[in-house]
């Protein structure tokens, strides 16, 4: 039997308004600004967000994008 190794999954989360968001990884091998910035085509918001460290959850990196800009 060989033996299999696998990266850990990365999964990206904002919060917008009172909801979480949940993003896919697009590509394991990008950074996790990069991932920020295939979004903020998606999610404008991000383009002033920054990243958190990971935290591990569920076997997975949960990367969380903080946004700067508030709602009155």
């Amino acid at each position: 039997m060989a033996l299999e190794i696998t990266g850990i999954k990365r999964v990206f989360i904002f919060k917008k308004g009172t909801a979480t968001i949940t993003l896919d990884d697009p590509n394991p091998s990008d950074s996790p600004e990069m991932v920020m910035g295939f979004y903020s085509n998606t999610y404008p918001e991000l383009t002033t967000a920054t990243v958190h460290d990971p935290t591990m959850k569920d076997d997975a990196a949960v990367y969380e994008f903080k946004t700067t800009i508030r709602t009155k």
